[in-house]
């Protein structure tokens, strides 16, 4: 768990940011505003394999500027291309991100592609993607390898498709930005009850709630959920690592 700060980053974590291990092979899902600085914590920039961003809100996807200039400014010349995967435009809006013309925007140091709903091979990984319940274009993952299997939400509202992406998975994990009351936005994020009762009908073996709003009462959300969902549940930190092997 890079980075776990629903919107914002905050004081004890950045944004959105999840690193994936297997086999050697690292996977980056999502790379928020923030992230950058604490992934080195636990990869070298150098060791990055690929990265998928499920959508192009900045705290989901920003810290790919810097990575740019990682990548660009090595010590040694540039790096070979890291393959970056994300939603129809990613490349055009990383560009603009930057202030770069669109052409040749940062194919210098990344290959982009682009994500389409479906099961694709990354790597060792197994995904398998599907649209979410948000105002942009944004993906869901269901990530296999080794017989082992996590889901992540990304950015949602209610959504029949991640319980389908979910089912079964060994961990969920799953934004929980509102608290449960009422007037929330529709079709925008769930609360951490939401967020539970999805895992419970995904018959999911662990859920970990992220994308926590700083402004909200972290043991309420917890308590939140723990009425929807009988199993294993723990709140995301920063540098929090769970090994499913």
């Amino acid at each position: 768990m890079v980075g776990c700060s629903g919107s914002i980053p905050g004081p004890d974590s950045p944004a959105s940011c999840y690193l994936i291990e297997e086999q050697g092979f690292r996977l980056l899902l999502d790379l928020g505003n923030g992230a950058l600085g604490p992934l080195q914590r636990h990869a070298p920039l150098t060791g990055i394999d690929a990265v998928c961003l499920s959508h192009l809100h900045a705290d989901h996807c920003l810290d790919l500027c810097p990575l740019w200039v990682a990548q660009i400014y090595a010590p040694d010349g540039p790096r070979p291309r890291i393959p970056v995967s994300g939603p129809d435009g990613t490349p055009e809006r990383m560009a603009q991100a930057y202030g770069f013309a669109e052409d040749p925007g940062m194919t210098g140091a990344f290959e982009f592609g682009t994500l389409q709903p479906g099961t694709r091979r990354i790597g060792p990984f197994e995904i398998t993607l599907a649209r979410m319940n948000h105002p942009v274009e944004t993906y869901g993952f269901r990530v296999a390898a080794g017989g082992r299997v996590i889901a992540y939400s990304a950015d949602t509202g209610p959504s029949d498709a991640l319980v389908g992406l979910a089912r079964d998975a060994d961990l969920l994990l799953c934004e929980a930005t509102f608290l449960d009351e009422p007037g929330q936005p529709a079709n925008l994020h769930m609360s951490a009850r939401q967020a539970a009762e999805h895992a419970s009908r995904a018959g999911v073996g662990q859920l970990m709630l992220t994308h926590l709003a700083l402004w909200h009462d972290r043991q309420r959300s917890q308590a939140e959920a723990a009425a929807a969902f009988p199993g294993p549940l723990v709140l995301a930190t920063s540098g929090l690592a769970v090994d499913l092997g």
